[in-house]
């Protein structure tokens, strides 16, 4: 091996040091020794950071998503992260030049609480806590480019997305429109959907008001059409639930716009209604609009009853998750539209379960054949007409059900049939009367055929303060007026501590009071900032170039880097998250910024760490969860706990369900303790080998000892080596350099080296080509056994035996980074310059196996023979064989050959 380095040049740290070495201390072994000194070795020698210039090395970006800067590493980040390092360090090993960064999420509502409880400015919670876990990640030993760190949350960064939004400007990609969201009126401020608890805003506790507000818009469902189709060329490459969630979130649907004609104050006008069933149009018996529709608003102004109404509309979440759950109400406005194909007048209600922001604001209603339709109309006596022939008995099971625990049967027939009670479309089915209406009314301009996309276009604004300035003018002479682009950034002002009432921004008029860039006169700043998601759809890009002044993203450093060849992250990111991304690839794509279509070539999601939870019910209902280490813990024999008490007083507490770790529960686990307790190397070990990375990993400190005293086998294997190596007098530095001779190998020193190249062979395909991740710490635990079991008898074994070690350290350095490369040092090779163990096949290559001999059943013997010898001559063997042959006390019945396993001898009783 190149490089290599005699023994003494790696004494350090009371750790195995050379043949020469024999002092107690350096058979112990003392993980935070070795990993504090491999890890400043690491920073020191900037092992891990990469350029961006050209390179013989083929490429490989291993990214994990960041994280949010909470102060505090979880088991879930050291879990995720582990995995991508895994990987880095596999690559790096094969060859490859690999870059794996690191950044914060910086910007984010967390921060903007934690100020508020804390009176400090987000700004320094978040720089504070970005340091915290930097040095936590440092103490995992993630192979990690430090150069290219950046949080999202610094001018630097977010300039480029105020830039970018600027370009989309120009090209009409962003837009400003009402929206309508949930209004806090006492601290006047938007909430997000998670922050309407029961209707109230969660820190006021005030009823929450819908209310129209400008916001800006991306143009997403321009690149609809595209974000769905591309979505094929990542199958194979990402988990195929991730590309059904993207799938379905996209929703692209073909049906027909349907136009109800009506008259108002004089003036014709159409309700606009999209259906992807027009083969129920003959069924329509009302229609429903928002409280903003133009209709309902007309209607209120004749009927106080009716403008009551549609403020209580107004009231409550806009989320289509509580609409769902929500009472449908309404009110009949009293106006009525055209039906289309019959003339006749239909109904127009205004309900609360449509919103304005959705589509046109109107629903056709055909309460036979739509389950929500028919609950509204059933509860306010409208008629049900049916248009599709419903099979017979199709509701019997249901009626019997509603019957039975006295409920209102639902019985809208929601399937595709053949029409019925529809007058010419009689008979027709879905296509057909699809085909038919459209002739029909297509020529009068009463309907046209139409794609929908359940996708909406992504609003942006946020009206808070911790985030990143929309670079956005209002002048009331020139109206809203984009920022010029010399005069980016825009900075958010750092030194600010909100108090949750309103965005503070407003409030700071250095940052408010400006000139139009367009005429001059004052004008003010948008006080609006980005939705956080922004800063986490391009992040992945700017680490090809981070510190890169003049440009968002360097094309030459995009076209090395990019796209990410291994995304790894929670499958909670699977829609929002890793649409937008694709989405700002492709925005980038267009400003010629990056090559290709995808950001992300392959995806894992990895599962959630899991751990047990014990608790009380208090007298008053409530719960008091406990962390595990105040409890005393018994187990049974498959070692399930199976009682708990409390060590504060003895008593039992009640062993709860094994869940997600969260601080609500008290059922988190420190990272740092864990590893000033057992080492990171322990702990890296173990979050992967416990399960698949893609499944769920239940915590259990007891089960840690496996994979720690797996690690100290190594090293007490390794210790021992050297000091039969002293004993022997053999140099490391031949040992490392010259090739192995592997001529007249004993059978055990063959089986030691079939089993480390099989080894090798196996991490290689479970790694690299399977993205198993679990199996190969089996496979080294497996090998490390072999060789505990290998006794040297001559210097050829010694050799062997080194060959064997020396990979075994090679491939465990991937799983367990400090103990694998420090004790390959201290055998006298250069940690910088390792390499993956390549294969030989000739020592895959079995001269012999040992077959076993059975008489009845029994075992009575073994044979070592050529590999598929003959199966008489086989029998001949086992039947003279002197352990076998005095149990063949009768006529031989059967002889049975097993091939290259058994052979099994009948006899008779």
């Amino acid at each position: 091996m190149s490089n290599a380095v005699t023994a003494d040049q790696s004494n350090t740290n009371n750790s195995p040091i050379s043949a020469n070495d024999t002092s107690n201390n350096s058979t112990q072994y003392q993980p935070q020794l070795i990993e504090a000194a491999q890890q400043a070795k690491w920073a020191n020698d900037k092992r891990y950071e990469v350029g961006n210039e050209p390179s013989d090395k083929p490429s490989r970006y291993m990214l994990s998503m960041f994280p949010y800067p909470s102060g505090k590493l979880h088991m879930g980040h050291v879990r995720n992260y582990t995995i991508s390092d895994v990987l880095s360090r596999y690559y790096r090993l094969k060859g490859y030049e690999v870059m794996q960064p690191m950044g914060w999420d910086g910007f984010g509502l967390p921060a903007e609480n934690a100020a508020i409880a804390n009176q400090t400015p987000p700004a320094a919670w978040t720089f504070a806590n970005i340091d915290n876990m930097r040095a936590q990640l440092k103490l995992l030993g993630l192979s990690i480019d430090w150069s290219r760190e950046f949080a999202t949350c610094s001018p630097e960064y977010y300039q480029w997305e105020q830039w970018l939004f600027l370009q989309l400007y120009k090209k009409g990609l962003v837009y400003k429109k009402l929206s309508t969201v949930n209004w806090d009126p006492v601290d006047n401020t938007v909430l997000a959907n998670e922050q309407v608890i029961d209707g109230k805003g969660w820190r006021s506790g005030a009823p929450v008001e819908k209310r129209d507000i400008p916001m800006y818009y991306f143009n997403i469902t321009d690149y609809a059409d595209e974000l769905l189709d591309d979505l094929d060329q990542l199958e194979g490459h990402w988990p195929s639930e991730v590309l059904t969630m993207q799938r379905n979130w996209i929703g692209r649907s073909s049906g027909m716009e349907v136009h109800f004609p009506y008259e108002l104050a004089g003036q014709e006008n159409t309700l606009d209604v999209f259906t992807t069933r027009p083969d129920t149009l003959m069924g329509v018996t009302y229609v429903a609009v928002a409280a903003e529709h133009p209709l309902a608003q007309y209607a209120s102004e004749q009927d106080d009853t009716i403008a009551q109404f549609c403020a209580l509309c107004k009231k409550g979440s806009v989320a289509e998750a509580d609409l769902a759950k929500a009472e449908k109400i309404g009110m009949d406005t009293g106006l009525t539209v055209t039906h289309p194909l019959t003339g006749e007048e239909v109904p127009v209600w205004v309900a609360n379960y449509v919103l304005m922001s959705y589509g046109s604001g109107a629903v056709m209603a055909v309460p036979a054949h739509d389950e929500r339709d028919y609950e509204f109309a059933t509860k306010y006596n409208l008629p049900i007409k049916q248009v599709i022939d419903i099979p017979n008995g199709y509701f019997d099971g249901i009626e019997a059900d509603a019957k039975a625990n006295a409920t209102v049967a639902n019985l809208a027939y929601t399937e595709r049939n053949t029409l019925v009670n529809s007058g010419e479309f009689d008979g027709l089915d879905f296509e057909q009367a699809f085909d038919a209406m459209l002739a029909k009314l297509e020529p009068q301009e009463l309907a046209k055929k139409k794609i929908q996309y359940r996708l909406r276009d992504w609003g942006v604004s946020r009206q808070r303060y911790w985030g990143c300035p929309i670079p956005m003018v209002n002048c009331e002479h020139c109206g809203t007026v984009p920022v010029e682009e010399q005069d980016l950034p825009v900075v958010l002002p750092t030194d600010v501590v909100p108090d949750g009432r309103g965005n503070p921004l407003k409030n700071i008029p250095e940052f408010v009071n400006t000139t139009c860039p367009k005429c001059g006169n004052p004008a003010e700043r948008e006080t609006d900032t980005f939705d956080t998601f922004v800063e986490s759809s391009w992040y992945y890009a700017r680490f090809a170039s981070p510190n890169d002044a003049q440009n968002m993203v360097n094309k030459s450093a995009a076209n090395k880097w990019l796209p990410v060849d291994q995304y790894i992250g929670g499958v909670e990111h699977a829609v929002m998250h890793l649409l937008y991304a694709r989405f700002f690839h492709k925005l980038m794509r267009d400003e010629n910024l990056v090559s290709g279509n995808e950001p992300f070539a392959n995806l894992m999601t990895q599962g959630m760490v899991l751990a047990g939870t014990f608790y009380r019910v208090n007298a008053d209902g409530s719960t008091t969860y406990y962390f595990a280490e105040d409890i005393d813990i018994e187990f049974d024999e498959r070692g399930q706990p199976i009682k708990a008490l409390l060590k504060a007083d003895g008593q039992p507490v009640t062993i709860g369900k094994i869940e997600k770790m969260s601080k609500s529960k008290n059922n988190g686990v420190d990272p740092q303790l864990t590893i000033d307790k057992y080492g990171a190397d322990t702990v890296r070990l173990y979050t992967l080998f416990t399960a698949p990375a893609d499944q769920t990993l239940e915590w259990s400190d007891d089960a840690l000892k496996g994979p720690y005293n797996f690690v100290k086998k190594v090293w007490r294997i390794a210790t021992e080596h050297m000091q039969a190596l002293a004993d022997a007098n053999l140099s490391l530095d031949s040992l490392n350099n010259d090739a192995l001779n592997t001529d007249d190998l004993s059978k055990e020193a063959k089986n030691l080296r079939r089993k480390t190249h099989e080894t090798i062979a196996k991490i290689d395909n479970d790694l690299g080509d399977r993205l198993a991740l679990n199996t190969p710490v089996s496979s080294l635990m497996e090998l490390s056994n072999e060789l505990a079991s290998f006794k040297a008898s001559s210097e050829q074994d010694l050799r062997v035996q080194h060959e064997a070690l020396v990979d075994l350290l090679t491939m465990l350095s991937v799983y367990a980074p400090h103990v694998g490369e420090h004790l390959l040092e201290a055998l006298g090779l250069e940690s910088s310059a390792l390499t993956y163990p390549a294969v030989d096949e000739s020592a895959l290559v079995q001269d012999t196996i040992t077959m076993v001999v059975q008489v009845n059943g029994k075992m009575r013997g073994k044979m070592d023979v050529a590999p598929n010898s003959d199966p008489e001559q086989l029998k001949v063997q086992a039947r003279t064989m002197e352990s076998v042959a005095k149990f063949i006390t009768g006529d031989i019945k059967k002889e049975i050959v097993v091939p290259n396993k058994l052979v099994n001898i009948v006899v008779a009783g």
